[in-house]
Order: structure tokens, then sequence, then C-alpha cells
């Protein structure tokens, strides 16, 4: 199934602070969006305008990263589905932290971005990798519950629930409706609803 998510690499940007709430991700601003086209442009504007183009969003060694490498309490605050939107937007496809906020959490889970837990000491390591050698790729590897960039290679914690379903591709809700629309279309026939059989059957 395409859904499966078993492994992730690519070249990460490091975003060092803690409690850094879904606000700051993705201002309230754009909480007007009728979808979430567009909203990459706004990952972390506030924070990005303030530091004049030199927030690690803005840095040209930072651009096309699939990774992100946070610290404590990570999407904190509003319950916005917009942060891991924008999020991904930008092209997050994975992210690294010491620990999440947990309704962020289940967010980037429904929109299949695998938020895995590092030990502190472990995250300020990749951060400092990251920060020397940007273009180096960092793998994170749910089948084996480890994160690899160059020779450093560390353990990473994800419920086995979640992990089972990145890896089975069951965090997918509608891509598992449509993997098995006949068994839905048959069982949407057999309810007692009136004209349903009908409905399904057109």
């Amino acid at each position: 199934m395409q859904s499966e998510v078993k492994q992730i690499s690519g070249n990460a940007v490091p975003l060092i602070g803690n409690d850094i709430d879904t606000d700051r991700i993705i201002p309230a601003r754009y909480l007007k969006a009728i979808t979430f086209d567009g909203l990459g442009v706004g990952v972390f504007i506030d924070d990005r305008t303030a530091l004049n183009g030199q927030h690690p969003f803005d840095l040209p060694q930072y651009q096309g990263a699939k990774v992100l490498i946070v610290n404590r309490n990570f999407g904190c605050g509003s319950s916005r589905e917009h942060a891991p939107q924008a999020l991904a937007k930008w092209g997050i496809k994975a992210v690294i932290g010491e620990s999440f906020a947990e309704i962020f959490f289940g967010n980037c889970v429904a929109m299949g971005i695998p938020c895995v837990i590092a030990e502190e000491t472990t995250v300020k390591k990749l951060q400092e990798l990251v920060t020397a050698h940007p273009q180096a790729a960092i793998t994170i590897d749910l089948e084996k519950l480890q994160v690899q960039i160059n020779d450093f290679t560390a353990p990473v914690v994800m419920s086995e629930g979640t992990r089972t379903a990145f890896v089975a591709g069951t965090w997918d809700a509608c891509g598992q409706l449509v993997a098995n629309a006949e068994q839905v279309k048959a069982t949407a026939g057999k309810l007692p609803y009136i004209g349903w059989g009908k409905l399904v059957a057109s």
C-alpha cells in the first residue's frame, strides 16, 4: 500500500527552543484560508520576520529539508490542524523532538507525518550535526526505530500502535476506505436505511 511509511530520508532543519506553540508555527490570521494550499509560505512567518531572514526556515542551506529537529513540547498551544499542514506544505515529512504536544502529534499522525521522540542529548547532537553538515542526509527508520546521520546512529521512540499504523499504512483513513471500497459498498448495501442500497448501487 502506498500509505506505508517505513523510512524517511533527506536533509534536515534544526529549530532550537522549547515550547514552540502552534501560533508560532502558523499565526491565527492564516486560519481564514479555505484550503491548506499555500500555508507553507506562512510557516513561522512572524518569527522569520523578526529574525530578518536568519530563521532556519529562511537560511539557504536548509531549503528543501524533509526532517525537522526540535526540542521539548513542540506544537503546544491551540489544536489547529493548520500547524502540521503548514509544515507539510513547506516540505517537512517527519519531525524528531524531545516531546510533542498530544493534539499536534495526533494531527501529524492523521497526515502521515511521523513524530519520533529522542533523548535530549540525542536531539542536541543531531541539531549540532545538521548545523555543521546541513546537506548530510538524515534517515529515520520506523521499523528499526532509529535515526542516522553520517556515522551517528541513535534510538528513537514511538508508541507501538502508532509505529504499526505508519509501517502498515493504516494511519491513512481515507486510503483505507478507497482500498476497501468494494467491502464498504457491500456493507453499506446491507444497512436498513431507506434508499441506501439504491444509492450505493448507483
